[in-house]
C-alpha cells in the first residue's frame, strides 16, 4: 500500500471538531447492520486493524478493506480493553433493540404492571448497554454493579409510578399518561448511568495533553462527562418517546386504525426504529468525544489533581487536558 495512502487508524475518519463530522463517525461505527456481523468476521476484522496500526498489513491490502476493519473494530471492541462487547450492549443494536423496547413500553402503558414489567425489562437493558460501554480502567465491583441496577430499576419505577397515579390523576388531558414512559427512563438514565461508572467518579479519570500523554488524573472530569452521557442518552429516545404519543393519540381513533388493533405495537415499533436509526448518531455526536476541561477549574477545585499536573509538566500545564467521556 503506498505510503501516502495510509490513514491513521486509530482517529475517526471525519473532524471531530464538528457536529456533521462527529455525526458521520458514529453513524458509521452504530449502523444496526453492524451487529449481525458475525464474530469470526469481527476478530479476522480486529487481527487487520492491529496489524495495520503496526504497519505490518498484508501487501495489496485495499483502503476499503481497512476502512471497513476499522468500521468492524470499532463498533464491536471495547476501546479500553480491546475485548470483545456483548452484542446486545453495542452503539448498534441501540436501534433494534431500543425500538422493541420502547415500542412495547409505550404501547404497554395503562396498567401500574405493565409500567412495572417494561420499566424492568428497559432498565435491564440500559444496565447491559452502560456495563457494556464502561470505562475499563475502573471496574466496577459486584455488589457496586447490584446497587446501580437496582437503583435505576426503582427510580423508573417509581417515577412511572407517581407520574402515572399522583401527576396524570390532576390532569384533564389523557395523552399525559402516553408520556409515563419518557419521564422514567430520563429519571432513569440520571441514576444508571452515573452509579454504574461511579469508580470514575471516586478515582477519577486519567487525563492527557495536546499529544495524548497521560499526565494527571481529575474527578471533575468524569462529573463532566456523564453529565454529557446522560443528556445525550435522554436526547436519543426524546423523539420517539415524546412525538409518538402525539401520533398515535391523533390516529389510534381512527376508522382504518380501529379495524388493525392487532398492529398498533408493529406500528410504534417501526416509528421508533425510524427515529433511533437518525437519532443513536445524532445524540452521540452532540458532544465531542474527546472531551476536555480547563486547568483553572481543575486548580479550583482540585488542587492535590493540580499539584500533580504541575509535577508532570515540569510546571507548565496546558490551558485544557483532555478525557474519553465515554457512550
Amino acid at each position: 500500500m503506498a505510503a501516502e495512502k495510509r490513514i491513521d487508524i486509530t482517529k475517526p475518519l471525519w473532524d471531530q471538531g464538528t457536529f456533521v463530522g462527529r455525526f458521520k463517525h458514529f453513524a458509521f461505527i452504530s449502523n444496526p447492520l453492524l451487529s449481525l456481523v458475525p464474530e469470526s468476521e469481527l476478530h479476522e476484522a480486529k487481527e487487520l486493524y492491529l496489524k495495520y496500526k503496526e504497519g505490518k498489513e498484508p501487501a495489496n491490502t485495499s483502503m476499503d478493506k481497512v476502512v471497513r476493519a476499522k468500521q468492524l473494530y470499532e463498533s464491536a471492541f471495547h476501546p479500553d480493553s480491546g475485548e470483545l462487547q456483548n452484542v446486545f450492549g453495542r452503539m448498534s443494536f441501540q436501534m433494534p433493540g431500543g425500538c422493541l423496547v420502547t415500542g412495547a413500553m409505550l404501547q404497554w402503558y395503562r396498567t401500574g404492571t405493565a409500567i412495572v414489567f417494561w420499566q424492568w425489562v428497559n432498565q435491564s437493558f440500559n444496565a447491559l448497554v452502560n456495563y457494556t460501554n464502561r470505562n475499563a480502567n475502573s471496574p466496577l465491583t459486584t455488589t457496586q454493579m447490584g446497587v446501580a441496577y437496582v437503583s435505576a430499576t426503582t427510580a423508573a419505577m417509581g417515577t412511572a409510578l407517581t407520574f402515572k397515579f399522583v401527576v396524570q390523576k390532576k390532569a384533564t388531558n389523557p395523552i399525559l399518561a402516553r408520556f409515563v414512559p419518557f419521564v422514567a427512563v430520563a429519571a432513569a438514565n440520571w441514576v444508571n448511568i452515573p452509579l454504574m461508572r461511579q469508580n470514575e467518579i471516586i478515582k477519577g479519570l486519567e487525563v492527557t495533553d495536546d499529544n495524548g500523554k497521560i499526565i494527571g488524573k481529575s474527578q471533575l472530569a468524569p462529573v463532566k462527562g456523564i453529565s454529557q452521557v446522560v443528556t445525550s442518552r435522554i436526547v436519543m429516545c426524546a423523539p420517539g418517546m415524546l412525538l409518538l404519543p402525539v401520533i398515535m393519540e391523533r390516529i389510534e381513533h381512527k376508522p382504518w386504525m380501529q379495524r388493525i388493533r392487532w398492529a398498533h405495537v408493529g406500528i410504534q415499533t417501526a416509528i421508533v426504529g425510524m427515529f433511533l436509526t437518525f437519532m443513536v448518531p445524532t445524540a452521540c455526536a452532540l458532544f465531542p468525544q474527546r472531551c476536555k476541561i480547563s486547568t483553572d477549574t481543575i486548580k479550583r477545585f482540585e488542587p492535590e489533581n493540580y499539584e500533580e499536573l504541575l509535577k508532570n509538566t515540569d510546571g507548565k500545564p496546558p490551558q485544557y487536558v483532555y478525557f474519553n467521556k465515554g457512550l
